[in-house]
C-alpha cells in the first residue's frame, strides 16, 4: 500500500550519473535531461561523478555544467578507479534532493521514464523501479547470463530482488537515508535497494543499445559482480557445501561398513585401481571446490573488517560556487 505521508508540491529532484570515460556520451545525456526535467517544470540538480575516468569525461562534464548556468550541478573525481557501486554511492550521498534518480550516462536508461516515476512516487511509492523488458544492444550471450543471474539471485536471496532491473529508479529522500546507514564495502547496490524495502512499484521500459563508445563491462567484470551479489545477499552456498559434506561423509560410512562385512564374510580381495583414484579425485575435488567457496566469503569478511573507506575524492566542484575542494 502506497505511503500517505504528504509530498512536496515542488519536489528538488538529483539526477546522480556516475561515469567512467564517457566524453561523447556525457553532453547528450545532459541535454536530454534538461529537455525533459524543463518540460516538467521542476526543481533539480546533477550530481556527476567521474570513476577514475582516462579521457577527457571530467573536462566535458564540468564544461556541460558551466555552459547552463542556471543549473545546479556538482562535480565528484574520484581519486582513482573504484568501480560503479561505489561511485554510485558516492553520488548518493552528495544529493540533496527530495527525490533521486541514479541512471547510467550512455543514455540507455531513458530520462523520459522520469515523469511517469515522479506520478507514482506522487501516489505514495517511495521506489519507482525500472524493469527491463528488452535489453536492445546486448549479445544473446549476456542476455541470457543476466537472465540466468537474476533468477538465480531470485532463488538463493532471501531478500526479494526484482527481476531485470538495473540501478535505474526514481528513491524518496527517506530511502537514500536508509540506504547511507549501510556500511558495507563489498556493494551490491540492486540488492540494497531491495534490501531497504519501503513501499516499492515497478514500471517497465525498453532498454535502447549505447548511444555512443563500448561498454567497460567484460564478462570477467560481470562474474565478479555476480559473486558479489551472491555472497552479499545468500548463504545458500555455505549451506549446500554443509548439506554436500554430511552426504558425502553418511556415503564414506556406509561404504565402510560394507567393506567390513565384506571383509569378514568373504576374506580380503585386491581393491580396484580405478575405483580407488575415482573416489580420491571426486572428494578432492569436492574440498577444492569448498575451500573456494569458503574464501570467497572469508575475503569479504577481509574486506569489512579493514574498514578503508569506500572511495576517496580526488575533487569537488560546485556549480552554485565556482570554487574547488580537495
Amino acid at each position: 500500500m502506497p505511503n500517505t505521508t504528504p509530498r512536496p508540491a515542488q519536489p528538488l529532484l538529483s539526477a546522480v550519473v556516475p561515469f567512467l570515460n564517457e566524453a561523447d556520451n556525457l553532453p547528450r545525456l545532459i541535454a536530454a535531461l534538461e529537455q525533459v526535467l524543463t518540460t516538467l517544470g521542476m526543481a533539480w540538480e546533477l550530481v556527476l561523478v567521474d570513476d577514475g575516468s582516462q579521457d577527457s569525461s571530467l573536462a566535458v562534464a564540468k564544461a556541460e555544467l558551466q555552459r547552463r548556468p542556471q543549473l545546479q550541478g556538482i562535480v565528484i573525481s574520484l581519486s582513482r578507479n573504484f568501480g560503479k557501486e561505489a561511485a554510485l554511492t558516492a553520488g548518493l550521498e552528495a544529493a540533496q534532493g527530495d527525490v533521486v534518480v541514479p541512471l547510467d550516462a550512455d543514455l540507455q536508461d531513458p530520462p523520459e521514464l522520469i515523469g511517469p516515476m515522479l506520478e507514482q512516487w506522487r501516489q505514495g511509492f517511495d521506489v519507482v523501479y525500472a524493469v527491463r523488458r528488452r535489453r536492445a544492444g546486448d549479445s544473446r550471450t549476456k542476455r541470457l547470463t543476466a537472465f540466468g543471474f537474476y533468477r538465480l539471485m531470485g532463488r538463493l536471496s532471501s531478500t526479494p530482488i526484482p527481476a531485470d532491473t538495473g540501478d535505474f529508479r526514481l528513491m524518496d529522500r527517506c530511502v537514500v537515508e536508509a540506504l547511507g546507514q549501510l556500511p558495507e564495502r563489498s556493494r551490491f547496490m540492486k540488492g540494497l535497494f531491495a534490501w531497504v524495502g519501503f513501499r516499492q512499484t515497478a514500471i517497465g521500459y525498453e532498454r535502447d543499445a549505447r548511444a555512443m563508445g563500448k561498454s567497460g563491462w567484460n564478462y570477467w567484470k560481470l562474474w565478479n559482480f555476480a559473486l558479489d551479489g551472491i555472497t552479499s545477499f545468500s548463504r545458500v552456498p555455505l549451506q549446500v557445501l554443509s548439506a554436500g559434506g554430511l552426504l558425502v561423509a553418511c556415503l564414506a560410512l556406509f561404504y565402510g561398513v560394507w567393506m567390513v562385512l565384506r571383509t569378514l564374510l568373504f576374506g580380503i580381495d585386491l581393491p580396484g585401481y580405478a575405483s580407488l583414484m575415482t573416489a580420491v579425485l571426486f572428494l578432492g575435488g569436492v574440498q577444492l571446490l569448498g575451500l573456494g567457496v569458503l574464501g570467497e566469503y572469508l575475503g569479504r569478511v577481509f574486506q569489512e573488517v579493514k574498514r578503508r573507506p569506500l572511495y576517496l575524492v580526488r575533487e569537488r566542484w560546485q556549480q552554485t560556487t565556482h570554487r574547488m575542494e580537495t
